[in-house]
């Protein structure tokens, strides 16, 4: 049966509403998140109540609390991201925020972009949730604040910052397929130093990563498992109140297996038996210095390193690393406490090394930023704008403006607009036989509209937004031989344009030992060009929380529902999973915590024949203490 994309819209909206109206969703208690700061909408901290950005904080007693296990499941729980990943935890996964590609979402770690440049994407099953302390979830367009990439927004991971006296926590589990973690952490203050430092790891066999039958014949019949790695340390030094001298750094390492195949003469044939496996290392180092010079002006400075090192294969593994130097010099000036103005200069230095290139490729991007953030009264008004100089792919000059109005004390209506970037990866521009020094950004021009209620313990909002984007980046077969370099049998090219519009209906309320939170997103994306759903995306995600806290115990159910989505022909099913989740504090400093993911079992396939784990039951023990 045939179901129009505007009555599948309709439908949506009206089960948001529903949800909405009965629930009231979003994070935990919604007077405390009023009062919450974010930093990514303006690049300054704001209060989150003042943000015109559609922003979501997902703080460290929700990733604690929750009973997610990856960066991946927090990210779509709480910040409305589709997640595609090939196969369980551990395994190469994609995101996209309101539509947009991986590579159209920028990914910061402490202000410092990361990732791979010649994917353009993260690479989040690196990393441990041990070590975050908050994820700031921008929605919308970013470029004018961020540059390149920031088309569906940004996600910004923050590592934690001791503070006050020493404080000692840590946590081991054991779950099914062969699943084990543990981690352990200390931070604090001591005069005028302060620091932090954690490690995790992470362990688990899992299941095969392919269904049998697959479309390519990759099938192993062997467990796709994973081991993971963590450490992070922050260390900072305060001379004089106001100036703040910081060094940070982390590394992760993930060795996982999955399933493919070579071929190899002299038949060429697929052969999926050798033991594929990826060998991912990420680190990052940054040094930075925060002052207060006046009541009028507070300057930061950061140099920063970050690598992206991948050895993956079977028979012959091929290698492909990433490096970057950042510089960031920001300044931010108050004309009084609720007028300020933003800028920025940054120096971004990208080189890649790889198998498949015969030479080290490197680029440069230079930008300034000006930001303005202001309230008047019931109204605030927010603008920002950004020139870019690439070495590679040229000039690029963004800008956005948004505005809100309380219409109560109560109710507050927002509008913002943008013009966005995506720049061509290191693949896109120069891989053997593929790549072309010519191929154009992408540009995206986005608006959205936003209605936010809060009162005592109750809140909800809603979004509604379009977001158009030209010049997709994707791959031209050119069968007339006019698109693409002599000798090339298909390249990349700047193929077809998009359509992204939705709307997110979020709602939080507490009362007694009681939450309830709900999220639900509609998404419609259009390939304007072919017109057909872009690949991937579920036409809605519906994320539904309860949980009750009894003092010394709490219990908590999760419910995650999925629909249907195109994928390489062919249509993967709806899914819905329940989690389940309990915790019991028999000592102050000591709880005993269980969970079951899909508890129901479901058979899940989150990519076209991939198949992620069935019901995983976890039991373990945390210790959290402080002043000691």
């Amino acid at each position: 049966m045939h179901i129009s994309r505007s009555r599948v819209f309709g439908l949506g909206l009206s089960a948001t509403a529903a949800a909405v109206a009965i629930l009231f969703p979003v994070a935990a208690n919604a007077q405390n998140q009023l009062e919450q700061v974010v930093v990514t909408g303006t690049r300054e901290a704001q209060p989150l109540r003042n943000s015109v950005a559609d922003i979501v904080l997902i703080d460290n007693d929700t990733l604690r609390d929750s009973g997610v296990g990856t960066v991946e499941d927090a990210l779509r729980r709480f910040g409305g991201l589709q997640i595609i990943r090939n196969g369980g935890p551990g395994q190469s996964s994609g995101y996209f925020v309101r539509g947009t590609g991986t590579s159209s979402t920028i990914v910061l770690v402490d202000g410092v972009r990361v990732g791979s440049a010649t994917l353009g994407q993260a690479e989040f099953e690196s990393m441990s949730l041990a070590n975050i302390d908050r994820i700031e979830v921008l929605r919308g367009p970013a470029s004018s604040l961020y540059g390149a990439d920031g088309v569906g927004g940004v996600i910004q991971i923050f590592t934690k910052r001791g503070k006050g006296p020493l404080q000692v926590s840590g946590a081991i589990a054991f779950g099914e397929y062969g699943s084990n973690e543990g981690n352990v952490a200390i931070s604090g203050s001591q005069g005028a130093f302060d620091y932090s430092a954690s490690i995790a790891h992470e362990k688990s066999d899992g299941v095969s990563a392919l269904r049998p039958g697959d479309q390519f014949g990759n099938y192993n019949p062997d467990k796709d498992g994973f081991k993971r790695t963590s450490g992070a340390v922050r260390l900072g030094f305060t001379p004089v109140e106001g100036h703040r001298i910081g060094l940070n750094a982390s590394q992760n390492k993930v060795n996982s297996q999955y399933d493919s195949a070579d071929y190899l003469p002299p038949d060429y044939n697929p052969d999926p038996s050798p033991d594929f496996r990826n060998h991912l290392k990420t680190t990052l180092v940054a040094a930075d210095y925060r002052g207060v010079l006046s009541d009028l002006w507070t300057t930061t400075l950061q140099l920063s390193n970050s690598k992206d090192d991948s050895l993956s294969g079977g028979t012959y593994p091929a290698r492909y690393k990433t490096d970057r130097d950042q510089l960031t010099w920001q300044n931010a000036i108050k004309f009084s406490p609720d007028q300020q103005l933003v800028l920025a200069y940054e120096h971004l230095r990208e080189e890649v090394m790889a198998d498949a290139f015969s030479t080290k490729l490197k680029r440069t991007n230079k930008a300034v930023v000006a930001g303005y953030s202001g309230q008047f009264g019931p109204a605030a008004l927010e603008a920002s704008i950004r020139r870019d100089d690439n070495s590679a792919y040229g000039n690029n000059t963004t800008g956005s403006v948004g505005a809100s109005y309380a219409l109560t004390s109560t109710l507050k209506v927002r509008a913002l607009a943008g013009k966005t970037f995506r720049a061509p990866t290191f693949n896109d521009l120069y891989y053997p036989g593929y790549g072309v020094p010519t191929i154009r950004p992408e540009s995206g021009r986005s608006g959205e509209l936003g209605l936010a209620w809060a009162s005592g313990n109750s809140s909800a909002s809603a979004t509604v937004y379009r977001n158009r984007v030209s010049d997709l980046i994707g791959y031209d077969p050119d069968p007339t031989g006019t698109h693409c370099p002599a000798g090339y049998f298909g390249c990349a090219n700047n193929v077809s344009k998009a359509t992204l519009k939705g709307g997110t209906l979020n709602g939080a309320h507490r009362w007694g030992g009681w939450s309830l939170r709900a999220t639900v997103d509609f998404l419609d994306a259009q390939d304007d060009t072919a017109h057909t759903r872009l690949s991937r995306r579920a036409a809605h995600q519906e994320s539904l929380s309860a949980d009750y806290d009894a003092g010394v115990w709490t219990a908590g159910a999760s419910l995650t529902d999925i629909g249907a989505r195109p994928d390489s022909g062919k249509t993967l099913g709806a899914y819905a999973l329940l989690d389940l989740r309990a915790t019991w504090r028999f000592m102050p400093q000591w709880r005993l915590e269980a969970k079951v993911l899909n508890a129901a079992d479901r058979r899940v396939e989150p990519a076209r024949d991939y198949q992620g784990l069935g019901r995983q039951a976890w039991v373990g023990l945390r210790f959290d203490t402080k002043g000691l």
